[in-house]
């Protein structure tokens, strides 16, 4: 079986503490029980969740939707995203399988990053990495308006912001997440190509801004 792997990259720094951080656990436990409601979803999908703060952790390995155990976050410490990003990369090598003469590989990782601040440490040597491993479509989200957009977008094309880091906008994010992986699950099982562009996830919902 070819598996969808699905890369969360959430931003757990001290900033994110009260209200997004909540919305945050909320948004990951409302995008795996839509999931789980999907038939195609449940078959193809496999999540992980990489956090980062002062340091990034895997704190879910590729897991597959029925065996998902919901992780505890807490909000602390600075913005390392170039650390994320290299162990994004890291993880992908060692989880993904690739394709060989004798079988078909796991399709390419869908990444969706999550971050209300900058980058505190060497994004760029993060992202010299991540740019030598094999992902499909990376989405970038700054969340409120303390990010800066330029950053990610040299990250990947795909970036979204939401004006608030509140409940509702983060919600939307993660609804929004859950139907990009139903499309993806469905589009690799029936037209057999990876989920590369913008164009192959459904529209973002109107809390969800397209960075151009």
């Amino acid at each position: 079986m070819r598996r969808l792997p699905v890369y969360l990259l959430l931003d757990t720094s001290t900033s994110m503490s009260g209200e997004p951080i909540e919305a945050v656990k909320t948004g990951v436990q409302l995008l795996v029980s839509t999931l789980r409601q999907d038939p195609y979803a449940l078959e193809t999908a496999f999540l992980s969740i990489i956090t980062f703060d002062s340091s990034a952790q895997q704190i879910v390995p590729l897991t597959e939707l029925p065996s998902f155990q919901f992780p505890a976050l807490q909000a602390s410490g600075t913005t390392a995203l170039g650390e994320a990003l290299g162990l994004l990369a890291e993880r992908v090598d060692a989880e993904v399988a690739r394709t060989t003469a004798d079988a078909k590989g796991d399709w390419k990782p869908l990444v969706f990053i999550m971050t209300d601040g900058m980058p505190t440490d060497d994004w760029r040597k993060g992202l010299e990495r991540l740019r030598r491993a094999r992902t499909g479509i990376i989405v970038a989200c700054a969340a409120g308006q303390g990010v800066d957009t330029s950053v990610l977008k040299q990250i990947t094309e795909a970036v979204v912001s939401l004006d608030t880091a509140d409940t509702n906008t983060i919600k939307a994010f993660f609804k929004w997440v859950s139907a990009s992986v139903s499309t993806g699950s469905q589009k690799v099982d029936l037209t057999k190509k990876d989920v590369s562009e913008l164009n192959d996830l459904p529209p973002p919902p109107p809390e969800v801004n397209l960075v151009l």
